[in-house]
């Protein structure tokens, strides 16, 4: 009944990763603009580019860490039929820890905000592992038993 639901916070997930991907590419102009680039070096060196950029550098490959493994974990739901009102609430609630951490990432940079977001999205995707791993030994114990 609510399998395909799982897919509505993987896309906002995904639609996440992209607008940084956005936020990226203005930035870069407007550093390349100002001639704050060291255009020599900008294709290979990570430090040709000031510091706005690496932020959002670095807040792209925080969408290629814990991300990763929620969509895993979406997917592993949605294969066994397993997707709940209680996974969906854990999807939704990962996907806004997500959002506030970019936020805080791409603003403040406030570092023990971001690390307190990224924990409460650590543990709920440590909750959605439990879930996952619940259904699976009931599903054993079934086919065991059967």
């Amino acid at each position: 009944m609510y399998c395909n639901l799982i897919f509505w916070p993987v896309l906002v997930m995904v639609a996440l990763t992209l607008l940084v991907y956005v936020r990226l590419i203005k930035v870069k102009i407007r550093e390349m603009k100002a001639g704050r680039v060291d255009m020599a070096r900008r294709g290979l060196h990570e430090d040709a580019w000031g510091e706005a950029v690496l932020q959002i550098n670095n807040n792209i490959r925080n969408q290629f860490e814990l991300p990763v493994l929620f969509y895993v974990l979406a997917v592993a739901f949605w294969a066994l039929d397993a997707v709940s009102v209680l996974v969906l609430v854990a999807a939704w609630l990962f996907v806004v820890s997500r959002i506030a951490h970019a936020w805080v990432h791409l603003t403040s940079n406030d570092i023990p905000n971001r690390r307190r977001l990224f924990t409460v999205g650590w543990w709920i995707l440590a909750a959605m592992v439990l879930l996952a791993a619940w259904t699976l030994a009931g599903r054993a114990l079934v086919d065991a038993g059967g």
